[in-house]
């Protein structure tokens, strides 16, 4: 209790300094739990992903499309349960700055294969009956306030003029990774507008989405599609949900290294901050370690103290910046909403908080203690004074 006592003054002995500390050390790891954020959020498609459903593309790529009549071929081949389809829409609200992802499916199958989106049943018959009809995620609805019967108009942009749509759903996630900012409506309004319009790129379709009975034979299910349209007028890639997140997400590959690369160059500012000021510290109580020396404190009394005192400052620290993080996740996800449609601060991020603060206290006491355990009691005596 004595040298608890010790080490919670020595930490106190100048204020000043050991705020500044712990103010540097809480902001640095505010700043990590926030680019950490970021990093898991970025690859929150991939852990979400079902292992049991397939999404088949256009093999040249996603931009282009594939026959609807593909879907039909899909359905008969063995250990598929259920196949949807759809293609990014791209429309506009507005203006360019209200994003938000927008996309054309068949509704009833759709709602089968993703069943973490929870719309109503009353909500789901509406939808179904009306051709127009469009669902939109509760944040969405929230942001805009849209209400059940609302129109509204999206400004094509891959469809170029004026859709005009009406909000007959408002779904929920199933849990808290749930995209809840979508705006998604029938396929075939879209269709049957572009063959009055667009004759030629009529019955087309982005992808196909397959649920596969088990997991297990997600990679025979692949491979037995793909071959179907082997040599056709349109290959198809087919991979699992898992796959064809990270393919998006190798595209962006260099901002996710730099924000890691940022996030790493924090943690070494917390270890600068932490080593300087206990060099410090060390350094002005040489003369009294000398006198602890004297008295028969050996090396591990005296590293304890310096270690105690570096783990107080740093996990003090630590749970300041922790405290932070949640409120200002909260600021970030709002003003950045149109990028981030979930921005949850994962229990896996604070305990990577916990673990660096713990070794930075360690690591930055280090030397300090190697300091002053070398120092001869005599040269430490002719410092007092």
């Amino acid at each position: 209790m004595h040298v608890l006592k010790l080490i919670y003054r020595n930490a106190l002995r100048h204020k000043l300094r050991t705020f500044l500390t712990i103010f540097a050390v809480s902001v640095a790891l505010l700043g990590f739990s926030l680019l950490r954020t970021v990093i898991t959020t970025w690859y929150l498609g991939v852990k979400t992903a079902s292992s049991i459903r397939l999404i088949t593309r256009n093999a040249v790529s996603l931009v282009f499309s594939l026959p609807i009549y593909y879907k039909d071929q899909i359905r008969q081949v063995e250990g598929v349960r259920e196949v949807s389809y759809g293609s990014w829409f791209g429309g506009i609200y507005i203006d360019e700055k209200h994003f938000f992802a927008n996309y054309a499916v068949e509704p009833s199958t759709y709602l089968k294969i993703y069943p973490e989106i929870i719309l109503p049943h009353e909500q789901l018959l509406s939808v179904l009956n009306d051709r127009r009809a469009a669902v939109v995620g509760r944040k969405l609805a929230e942001r805009y306030n849209w209400k059940i019967g609302d129109v509204v108009t999206l400004k094509g942009t891959i469809y170029p003029g004026n859709w005009e749509f009406v909000i007959r759903g408002v779904y929920k996630g199933r849990d808290e990774n749930v995209d809840e900012t979508a705006f998604f409506f029938h396929w075939d309004y879209l269709n049957e507008t572009i063959k009055r319009r667009y004759p030629y790129r009529a019955d087309q379709v982005g992808w196909f989405m397959v649920e596969v009975k088990s997991p297990d034979i997600a990679g025979e299910v692949s491979m037995s599609i793909d071959r179907l349209f082997k040599n056709s007028i349109a290959e198809t890639l087919t991979e699992t949900e898992r796959a064809f997140t990270l393919g998006f997400i190798a595209m962006t590959e260099a901002i996710v290294i730099a924000i890691k690369f940022v996030s790493y160059v924090i943690i070494g500012i917390i270890l600068i901050v932490v080593a300087n000021t206990m060099s410090m510290t060390t350094r002005e109580r040489i003369g009294e370690y000398s006198i602890f020396k004297t008295l028969g404190f050996g090396s591990f009394h005296i590293s304890g103290l310096i270690l105690g005192e570096s783990l107080l400052i740093t996990m003090l620290g630590a749970c300041l910046g922790i405290i932070l993080t949640f409120p200002a996740a909260k600021i970030f996800a709002y003003k950045l909403r149109d990028y981030f449609p979930v921005f949850n601060v994962e229990s896996e991020t604070i305990y990577i908080d916990v673990i660096i603060a713990f070794f930075v206290a360690v690591i930055g006491a280090l030397f300090p203690t190697w300091k002053a355990l070398r120092v001869k009691v005599a040269d430490g005596l002719r410092m007092i004074g």
